[in-house]
């Protein structure tokens, strides 16, 4: 069995809609580089916010 991780020692990056901190998560592992927001809610207002300025 792995060794658990502490929170603090996971990786972490900053969501470009809400602009908070949020850590990697298990069912990112895949996609960690592409993940951009904390939330599904976020990801609905990253959309929105790029299409009202273009």
């Amino acid at each position: 069995m792995p060794k658990m991780r502490r929170k603090s020692d996971l990786p972490t990056k900053i969501c470009a809609a809400c602009k908070r901190p949020f850590a990697w998560r298990r069912k990112w592992s895949r996609d960690w580089p592409s993940v951009k927001f904390c939330s599904e809610r976020c990801r609905g207002d990253g959309r929105r916010a790029a299409r009202q300025e273009g």
